[in-house]
């Protein structure tokens, strides 16, 4: 039993759904205090939870095929035949209606902003986009981008620049966390039939792309930082780690190696967990 439920767990990527999740609750509270509205603020973390984990699992049972044809992922669950697809499917499913369902029931312009997360990812980008191009990462980006603005639409009851700079800060982060990884496991996308920026432009090009990408997502996170009132000794920490991020892209381009792209691949996620968390406490 214990084994099977870390079998499920493991289809909802903790890691990557932990943060995607953070960005939501970081949205929400750069407008709202959470000591004062300790519910709402459970209700977002349990709705984009089933959310995000829901839109993961679909994504990986309708992904199991190239899983299996990679290195890095035919161990999954869904492409090693420890869950059948069809259970993967009803798993995925449930918690995906079960997510929007409960953003819906807290507000309905939240509730749009989750499923358009969802939608993008699942039909766009995956089902759509994944297969055919290598510029899906854009559709990728944006749906990565949808909690951190449905936090903020609920924080502040619309649509505002700064919600849309937050946005852009995810969306822009998402290529360099994403194509560093295209480049550290460029055969096995290969492999598997999977179109990368690295396979369609060249090494030389997504380090570029990367590099601009990161200086964008910097930019886009001191902004949304200052535009809030971030605290001057937490826009400092923010500063260094995005001259931290800037270091790490350029040095990709100067001297690119495996050590570099790896580097960069876990410090991106650092990055973003961390200015992400000093935004959130900000609100508190």
């Amino acid at each position: 039993m214990k084994s099977k439920l870390r079998q499920y767990w493991s289809l909802i990527k903790s890691l990557q759904t932990g943060l995607l999740l953070l960005t939501g609750l970081s949205g929400y509270m750069s407008a709202r205090c959470p000591v004062y509205n300790l519910p709402l603020v459970l209700g977002v973390a349990g709705s984009l939870f089933f959310a995000i984990g829901g839109s993961t699992i679909l994504n990986m049972w309708y992904d199991r095929d190239i899983d299996a044809k990679m290195k890095r992922t035919c161990r999954r669950p869904l492409p090693a035949g420890d869950i059948k697809p069809r259970e993967g499917f009803i798993f995925g499913l449930i918690l995906s209606i079960l997510g929007v369902g409960w953003a819906v029931a807290i507000d309905g312009l939240y509730g749009a902003v989750v499923f358009a997360g969802l939608f993008f990812n699942v039909i766009v980008y995956t089902i759509c986009l994944k297969r055919r191009t290598a510029w899906s990462i854009v559709w990728g980006g944006l749906s990565g981008g949808m909690p951190v603005m449905a936090g903020r639409v609920l924080g502040v009851g619309h649509f505002d620049w700064v919600g849309i700079v937050l946005t852009l800060a995810v969306v822009f982060w998402i290529p360099t966390h994403i194509l560093t990884f295209n480049l550290r496991h460029y055969d096995d996308y290969r492999n598997a039939g999977i179109p990368t920026l690295p396979f369609a432009y060249g090494f030389q090009a997504t380090r570029k792309i990367i590099a601009v990408s990161s200086v964008i997502a910097a930019f886009a996170m001191a902004i949304s930082a200052v535009a809030i009132g971030t605290y001057i000794g937490f826009l400092r920490v923010i500063g260094v780690l995005s001259a931290g991020l800037f270091m790490l892209a350029i040095g990709s381009l100067l001297k690119p190696s495996e050590r570099i792209y790896f580097g960069l691949f876990k410090y991106s996620s650092l990055y973003m967990l961390s200015s992400m968390l000093l935004m959130a406490a900000q609100g508190i």
